[in-house]
C-alpha cells in the first residue's frame, strides 16, 4: 500500500529531482533505493545527517566528493585472485584519493571547532590507503597506460622495442627513399600489417624484395610485403612486445594482489562515501527547494508554515499554512474545483513522506512534522475499464481497503470523499467515514463539495472546517487555504458576474432552504470578519515594523552619541594629562630652583619666594570640571569655627595640607604650604584640626610642606640608590622645617647602607657635623646629624 501511496503523491518524481544532486553512481543508487522509514530514531538520525550536510555547505560552500567510483565488483574479483585492468586499478586509486581528501576536509572542520557528529563518525571509518594509491599511480598514468617506471624489466623491454622499431624504420626508409625503390612502390610510406612493419609494393615487383606478403589491396595491384632484410628485426620486435605484455600482466597482477590485501578497507570506504554522497545530495536538494528541518513528534501533530509543493515552480506556487493533530484531528476542506484542495492534500502527504525519508521540507523554520506508521491516500480518478468499475466504485474499493488497516498512528487523505454518486447518499457516507476514522484516532484531511459537510465541523468536537479562497471579482481561485472558514457556494455570485439575469438568480435563491441560506449567510459573515481581521493584522504588522525601525534608528543614534561622548571624554582626559604633566614638570623645575637658591644663600628673599609661588600657581592646569558650578564643600567645623593661625587646613584647589599663618580679611587667609606662603580664599579652605599647644614661632618653623616633617628618617629595608635619594630629600625638608638635629636610622646589617649615608653626610652642604647614636639612641644603627 505504501508503494501505491508513493505513486499517488508523486514521491518518485521528487526522487528524480533529488538524484540530480548525487556526485557519484554510489549516491545515485542510494537515492533510487530511498523509501520512507517508519522508525522514529532512524528518521531522527537521517534528519540530523541532512542538517549537518546543509551546515557544511553553508559554512564551506561545497564538500570535496570528486573521484569516488563504484569499485565493489573490482575489489571482490581481486579478493578471489582475479587480475584487474588498468582502468579498474585507476578507479581504485581515485576512490582512495577522494576518500582521503574528504577525511582531511572533515578533520580541518573539526579543528575549526565546527560542531558535527554524524559526518565525523563516518569519516573515522575511512582508512587512508596511501601506499596502495601511490603504487598504482606510480605504475599507471592518468590515461590508463602502464608507465616505463612500473618495473626495471619493463623499462628495459621498452627501450629494446624502441631500438628495434628505429632499426626497422631506418631500413625500410632507405628503400622508400631510393630512386629504384620509389619506382617499385605504389606509395612511399611504411605501414603495419599483422603487427609487422611492411611496405606497399606494386604487383609486378613482387619478387624483387623477397620476404613475406602480409596483405594486398582490394584491386590486387599492391602487395604489403615485409622485405627479407627486416624479417629478423621484426621477429625480435614481436618477441620483445610479447615479453612487454607479459611484464604488464605481471605488474597488474601484483597491483591486484595489493588491492586484495586491503579489500575490506576498500569496501568500507565505498560504503562510507556512498552514505556521505547521499547526505550531501539531500543537503543540496534542501538548498534548491528552500528546505528546513522540522521538529519531529510521534503524536500526529502537523504544523507546516508557508508549505510549498516541491514539484511546483516557486514563482507559481502559493504557500499554505496547515495545522492538524492538536486542537483537532480532522480537517474538512471545501471550495471550488481547481481551487487548490487536491494540491493541499498532496503537499501534506508528500512532505510527510519526505520527512520520513530524512529530507528537509520547503517550509518556514519552526514547522513540525509527525512520524506516522501508515499513510493512506485516495486521490484522483481511479476508474478502471478492465475491472468495469465506475469512479465511485473505484474510490470506494480503495476506501474499504484503507478502513481495514487504519489505526491511531495513521494519516489519511481523502480527495472528494463520497463523490460520484447521489449527493444525499454521498454526503451521508462521507460523514460516516469521517466519523469512523476520527473515532479510530487517525489524523484525516478530506476535501469535498457537499454543503452538508460544511456544518459537519460545527457539530463534531475535534473537527475543523477549512476552505480554499475564491476571488469573485476575478472569478479565479487564490489558492490560499483558510483554516476555520468553510467554503462558500459562489454559484450565484459567479453567474451574476457572467451576466445572468437577476430575476433568474433571485428565483433560484427562493428554491434554497432557509437552513442553507442561514449557513451561506454565516459563511459570508465569517469571510467578512476574516478579511477585516487580516486587514487589521496587516496594518498592525506595518505599525510594528515601523516601530521596530524607529527603535533600531534610535538605538543607532544613541550608540553614536555614546561613542562621540566617549571620544570627547578621552580627548579631555588626554588634554588634562598633558596639562598635568606640564604642570608637574614646571613644579619640579621650581622646586629645583628653590633648592639651588637655598644652597647658594640660606636666607631666601621674600620676593623670590613670591615669584616662585606665582609661577607654581600659573603651572596649575586649568581643567574643565563638570561640577565647576558647584562650590567646594567645606567641613562643617570650618563654618562653625573661625580659623586662627596654626590651624591645620586643606587647600581644596591644590589638594594639599598646610596651616593658617594669618588672616588677611574675612574672605582670605595666608596659608603656609610647605615652604610657600600663599593667599587663599576662605571658600577654598577646609578645616582639618587644631595645633598642639606650642608657641607660634615653633609652629611656623616645624610645619613641613605636606603636614609634619619627622625628626627621624627610617631607611631600613630600602634599596641603596633609593635610600640615598631619600636622605637628600629629607635633609632639605628638615632644613626648611627649621630642625637643628635629626636622626637617620640605617640599621647595622652589612654596613653598606650606613657607610653610604655617612659618606653622603660628609659632603652635604647643610650638615654641620655627624655622630653615631648613643646607647639610648640606637647605637651604631643610627647616625645623629646636626644641621646648619
Amino acid at each position: 500500500m505504501l508503494e501505491r501511496v508513493c505513486r499517488i503523491l508523486e514521491y518518485d518524481k521528487m526522487k528524480s529531482q533529488l538524484v540530480n544532486h548525487a556526485s557519484s553512481s554510489l549516491g545515485k543508487q542510494r537515492v533510487e533505493h530511498l523509501q520512507p522509514s517508519l522508525n522514529f530514531s532512524e528518521i531522527e538520525h537521517a534528519q540530523k545527517s541532512t542538517y549537518e550536510g546543509a551546515k557544511v555547505l553553508r559554512l564551506k560552500g561545497q564538500a570535496p566528493l570528486g573521484g569516488i567510483r563504484d569499485i565493489r565488483a573490482s575489489v571482490k574479483r581481486a579478493k578471489i585472485g582475479g587480475a584487474l585492468n588498468e582502468i579498474e586499478l585507476l578507479d581504485v586509486s581515485s576512490t582512495i584519493y577522494g576518500s582521503r581528501r574528504f577525511k582531511s576536509f572533515v578533520e580541518a572542520m573539526i579543528e575549526d571547532e565546527v560542531e558535527l557528529t554524524i559526518i565525523p563518525e563516518l569519516a573515522e571509518n575511512i582508512v587512508p590507503l596511501t601506499d596502495v594509491e601511490r603504487d598504482i599511480k606510480q605504475a599507471i598514468d592518468e590515461n590508463g597506460e602502464v608507465l616505463d617506471s612500473a618495473s626495471p624489466a619493463l623499462r628495459t623491454l621498452r627501450q629494446q622495442i624502441r631500438s628495434y622499431e628505429s632499426s626497422v624504420r631506418s631500413k625500410l626508409e632507405s628503400i622508400t627513399r631510393s630512386s629504384s625503390g620509389r619506382k617499385m612502390l605504389s606509395d612511399g610510406i611504411i605501414t603495419i600489417r599483422n603487427d609487422r612493419y611492411v611496405i606497399p609494393v606494386k604487383q609486378e615487383y613482387r619478387g624483387h624484395f623477397g620476404g613475406m606478403v602480409h596483405d594486398q589491396s582490394a584491386s590486387g595491384a599492391t602487395l604489403f610485403i615485409e622485405p627479407s632484410s627486416v624479417v629478423e628485426i621484426n621477429n625480435q620486435l614481436r618477441e620483445a612486445r610479447m615479453k612487454e605484455k607479459q611484464e604488464i600482466s605481471r605488474i597488474l597482477l601484483a597491483l591486484s594482489v595489493l588491492v586484495s590485501e586491503v579489500a575490506e578497507e576498500l569496501l568500507t570506504i565505498v560504503e562510507v562515501m556512498s552514505e556521505i554522497d547521499f547526505i550531501f545530495a539531500k543537503a543540496l536538494y534542501s538548498l534548491e527547494i528552500g528546505g528546513t528541518q522540522p521538529k519531529l513528534n510521534e503524536d500526529g501533530y502537523i504544523h507546516m508554515a508557508k508549505a510549498r509543493h516541491p514539484l511546483i515552480a516557486k514563482d507559481e506556487i502559493v504557500p499554505i499554512d496547515i495545522e492538524i493533530g492538536k486542537e483537532y484531528s480532522s480537517l474538512v476542506i471545501t471550495g471550488p474545483n481547481t481551487g487548490g484542495k487536491t494540491v493541499t492534500l498532496k503537499t501534506v502527504g508528500l512532505l510527510t513522506l519526505m520527512v520520513q525519508s530524512g529530507l528537509q521540507i520547503p517550509c518556514e523554520e519552526g514547522s513540525s512534522a509527525a512520524v506516522f506508521q501508515h499513510i493512506f491516500a485516495d486521490i484522483g480518478d481511479e476508474q478502471s475499464i478492465e475491472q468495469s468499475l465506475s469512479t465511485f466504485s473505484s474510490h470506494m474499493t480503495n476506501i474499504v481497503d484503507i478502513l481495514k488497516h487504519v489505526d491511531h498512528r495513521s494519516l489519511v487523505l481523502f480527495d472528494e470523499l463520497g463523490a460520484g454518486t447521489d449527493p444525499t447518499e454521498g454526503a451521508a457516507l462521507a460523514i460516516s467515514i469521517l466519523d469512523y476514522v476520527y473515532n479510530v484516532g487517525a489524523k484525516v484531511i478530506a476535501t469535498t463539495h457537499y454543503s452538508e459537510l460544511k456544518g459537519y465541523a460545527y457539530n463534531r468536537e475535534g473537527v475543523m472546517n477549512a476552505s480554499v479562497e475564491f476571488d469573485v471579482e476575478t472569478l479565479r481561485p487564490t489558492y490560499r487555504l483558510l483554516i476555520g472558514v468553510p467554503g462558500r457556494s459562489n454559484a450565484f455570485a459567479i453567474s451574476r458576474r457572467l451576466g445572468l439575469s437577476d430575476t433568474i438568480i433571485e428565483d433560484a435563491k427562493s428554491h434554497i432552504t432557509a437552513d442553507t441560506n442561514k449557513i451561506e449567510n454565516m459563511i459570508a459573515s465569517l469571510e467578512s470578519s476574516r478579511k477585516n481581521a487580516e486587514r487589521e493584522m496587516e496594518e498592525s504588522e506595518l505599525l510594528r515594523k515601523e516601530a521596530e525601525q524607529l527603535h533600531q534608528q534610535l538605538e543607532k543614534e544613541f550608540e553614536k552619541l555614546q561613542m562621540e561622548r566617549e571620544k570627547i571624554l578621552q580627548q579631555a582626559e588626554e588634554k588634562a594629562e598633558q596639562s598635568l604633566n606640564k604642570a608637574t614638570a614646571e613644579a619640579e623645575k621650581i622646586i629645583s630652583e628653590l633648592r639651588e637658591i637655598q644652597r647658594s644663600n640660606p636666607q631666601i628673599k621674600d620676593h623670590q619666594l613670591i615669584e616662585a609661588k606665582k609661577r607654581l600657581e600659573e603651572a596649575k592646569p586649568h581643567l574643565v570640571n563638570k561640577k565647576s558650578n558647584e562650590k567646594p564643600k567645606t567641613s562643617s567645623n570650618s563654618k562653625k569655627k573661625k580659623l586662627i593661625p596654626g590651624d591645620e587646613v586643606k587647600v581644596l584647589s591644590f589638594d594639599q595640607k598646610g596651616h593658617i599663618v594669618e588672616q588677611v580679611n574675612d574672605k582670605e587667609y595666608f596659608v603656609q604650604l610647605g615652604m610657600m606662603k600663599m593667599k587663599v580664599k576662605a571658600d577654598d579652605i577646609q578645616y582639618m584640626s587644631s595645633p598642639k599647644q606650642l608657641e607660634k614661632q615653633s609652629l611656623s618653623t616645624v610645619r613641613g610642606k605636606d603636614s609634619h616633617v619627622k625628626t627621624e628618617l627610617d631607611l631600613r629595608g630600602e634599596r641603596y640608590d633609593s635610600a640615598m635619594m631619600e636622605v637628600e630629600k629629607y635633609l632639605d625638608d628638615a632644613v626648611l622645617a627649621g630642625y637643628h638635629q635629626v636622626s637617620i636610622i640605617h640599621g647595622k646589617g652589612t654596613g653598606a647602607l650606613r657607610k653610604g649615608v655617612q659618606d653622603l653626610l660628609k659632603t652635604h652642604r647643610n650638615v654641620k657635623e655627624t655622630r653615631m647614636g648613643a646607647a639610648g639612641e640606637g647605637g651604631s644603627g643610627v647616625t645623629i646629624v646636626s644641621l646648619k
